[in-house]
C-alpha cells in the first residue's frame, strides 16, 4: 500500500489564511490534514468545520485533542458533527495533551494512560449509539447518549511517545501518532505498538503508524535546515533524557538550548542547535534528501508521514514542493 501523506497545521493565524493552506494541501495531493488543539490558538473544531466546507477529499482531524480539557462525551459529539459536515472525512487524534499548556489553565496531567483508555472506550460507545453508563477511575457517565449516530466509522488515532501509551495505541487505536522524525525512534516505538496489538489479538498491519515529523524542505538544503533550527530547539528542550541519549545529544547543547528558551532568547536557542540534533529531530534538506529519510522511516514500519512545522523557509512554496516532488515519489 502506498505511503499516506498528512500535514499538520497550527491555527495560530486567521482561519481564512489557514483554510487557504488546507485547500492548497488538498490540491497538491495530501491525504490527511491534522490541526493542533491548544486553548492559545483558534478553536480546532471551528477551523476544521470551515475546512470541511471548503474541501472535498482530504481527511480532517485533531492532531491532537486531549480528554483533560475537553470531556470525551463532548469530543464524541464534536467529531461526529465534523464527520457529518465533511461527508465522512473526520478522524480523531487523541492524546494525553501538553503538560505545560494544561498547567496554564489549572489542569494536571494525572493518570494519562487510564484517562486516554477510558476516553477511547466512552467515545466509541457513544458513536455506536449506545446509552453509556460508565464508572471508571477517571470518568463517570450515567445514561449518557448522543441524539445522532455517525453515518460512517470514525478512526481514532492515539498520540503516543512512551512504552505504555504506545502499547495502548497498539491494543485499541486505529492509528498511532508519534512525534518523531528519525528511524531510531520508530525502531523503538514499533516494538511496543506490536506488543500491544498482539496482546489484544490484533495485527500491527491493521494500525496506521504515523510519523508526525518536523519537516523543512527547500531546493537549497542550507535554507531548509536553517528554517528547522528553532522548531528543533523546542523539541530538544522538551525531550526526555532517554530520547536525547538515544541520539547522542550532548548535555551541554541541551542546557544551552533550555537556558536560552528560559530567557526568551528564541534566536539564541536556534543557534545552539547542532547538526546532530537537526538530523535526529527533523526531516530537513532538499526534496531528494527528505525522500531518502522518509524511505528509511517506511522500512521501520511507518505507513503515514505527516509534514509538521516548519514545512520550509516559505510555507506556501514548501507545500507546493512536497506535492510536486515528494508525494509523487511514493505513489
Amino acid at each position: 500500500m502506498p505511503l499516506k501523506f498528512g500535514i499538520e497545521f497550527v491555527p495560530a493565524t486567521s482561519v481564512d489564511g489557514l483554510v487557504s493552506s488546507i485547500v492548497q494541501a488538498e490540491n497538491v495531493g495530501f491525504d490527511y490534514v491534522w490541526v493542533t488543539d491548544h486553548y492559545t490558538n483558534r478553536c480546532v473544531y471551528i477551523t476544521l468545520a470551515v475546512a470541511a466546507l471548503n474541501t472535498k477529499r482530504v481527511k480532517l482531524g485533531t492532531g491532537v485533542t486531549n480528554p483533560f480539557h475537553i470531556h470525551p462525551a463532548w469530543t464524541a459529539s464534536a467529531i461526529a458533527t465534523l464527520n457529518e459536515v465533511s461527508n465522512g472525512r473526520a478522524v480523531l487524534g487523541l492524546g494525553p495533551g501538553d503538560r505545560s499548556t494544561l498547567g496554564q489553565i489549572g489542569l494536571s496531567l494525572g493518570k494519562p494512560l487510564t484517562t486516554v483508555r477510558e476516553a477511547v472506550e466512552i467515545i466509541r460507545r457513544l458513536w455506536a449509539g449506545k446509552t453509556v453508563n460508565f464508572s471508571g477511575d477517571v470518568f463517570h457517565l450515567a445514561n449518557a447518549r448522543l441524539s445522532f449516530k455517525p453515518s460512517t466509522p470514525i478512526p481514532i488515532y492515539i498520540g503516543a511517545q512512551g512504552p505504555k501509551m504506545l502499547e495502548l495505541a497498539g491494543a485499541t487505536g486505529d492509528g498511532v501518532l508519534i512525534n518523531a522524525s528519525h528511524p531510531k525512534d520508530f525502531e523503538y516505538a514499533v516494538k511496543y505498538i506490536r506488543d500491544g496489538a498482539q496482546k489484544a489479538g490484533r495485527k500491527i498491519e491493521d494500525i496506521d503508524v504515523v510519523a508526525y515529523a518536523a519537516l523543512s524542505v527547500d531546493e537549497n538544503a542550507a535554507k531548509a535546515r536553517e528554517a528547522a533550527r528553532i522548531v528543533v530547539a523546542f523539541i530538544v528542550a522538551g525531550s526526555p533524557d532517554n530520547v536525547l541519549e538515544r541520539h547522542g545529544i550532548k548535555k551541554e547543547e541541551v542546557e544551552a538550548i533550555r537556558s536560552a528558551l528560559a530567557k526568551g532568547d528564541i534566536p539564541g536557542a536556534g543557534k545552539a542547535v547542532s547538526d546532530e540534533s537537526l538530523d535526529a529531530f527533523s526531516v530537513s534538506g532538499t526534496p531528494e534528501e527528505c525522500i531518502s529519510r522518509i524511505e528509511q522511516l517506511i522500512k521501520m514500519g511507518v505507513t503515514q508521514f505527516v509534514a509538521g512545522s516548519p514545512l520550509g523557509p516559505k510555507k506556501k512554496a514548501a507545500i507546493e514542493t512536497i506535492g510536486r516532488k515528494i508525494i509523487p515519489a511514493f505513489k
